[in-house]
């Protein structure tokens, strides 16, 4: 018998060698690395914005904003001249000590500190500060609803008139250094203490933060100690 003609089951080519289930494979792949990629960059993307957010959210700012405030109002601020109140309504009382004890931390829910704020006498050829003058200006933290804030004014006559009474409402600055805050209502924000009914300059600040959105809360609990004292 003759031999009949062998068949020929080789796939056929492209011009350039390449056979078409090759092709195709690598077509394949390629589609699916590039879906891979694509799925990473938008999860890049998506994890970044969401680091961003959560470091720019408003509660992360007044996070930070308020013991820097707090801290570099407090530093310059007059150690013999400065007040914790109560406050009841409308009402600012000056805190004072309630137990027997020589040492005591008092609290209340508002610091006023009293600072210098003008420049060197310049009709003074030493250039020396008038002593007798106990500050310039003053800057008064308070809770007011569920913000905290802050005025600046002229001292006097201060945040608060001597002896205690309402808050100064003329020719002052008020900034809000953060909102949704709360503090122990039985502590207040604010605390200091005292040595035989002095304060020793050392004013903390306790509160927290809470987010509106998902109700996570940032407790914001430094101290400021002052270092300044005049007239000496």
């Amino acid at each position: 018998m003759g031999r009949g003609k062998s068949m020929d089951f080789e796939s056929k080519k492209s011009p350039s060698g390449v056979t078409i289930i090759e092709l195709t494979v690598t077509m394949a792949v390629t589609s699916v690395l590039i879906l891979v990629v694509g799925v990473l960059l938008v999860m890049g993307q998506q994890t970044w914005h969401k680091a961003y957010d959560s470091a720019h959210k408003q509660i992360k700012q007044d996070a930070q904003i308020t013991p820097l405030t707090f801290g570099s109002v407090g530093r310059k601020a007059n150690r013999l001249n400065y007040v914790i109140y109560n406050i009841s309504g409308n009402t600012f009382t000056p805190a004072a000590p309630q137990g027997t004890e020589p040492e005591e931390v008092v609290s209340g829910d508002a610091a006023e500190f009293r600072y210098w704020d003008v420049e060197l006498d310049a009709t003074d050829s030493h250039g020396l500060l008038d002593v007798t003058k106990t500050a310039t200006a003053y800057a008064l933290f308070y809770i007011d609803g569920d913000r905290l804030k802050v005025d600046y004014g002229p001292y006097p006559p201060g945040g608060v008139y001597n002896g205690g009474g309402t808050r100064n409402t003329s020719n002052i600055t008020t900034i809000i250094l953060a909102e949704n805050v709360t503090a122990d209502p039985n502590t207040g924000a604010f605390s200091h203490t005292t040595l035989n009914g002095i304060g020793q300059g050392c004013v903390r600040i306790n509160i927290t933060l809470t987010d509106p959105e998902n109700d996570d809360s940032i407790d914001v609990t430094t101290a400021v100690l002052m270092r300044n004292i005049w007239p000496r």
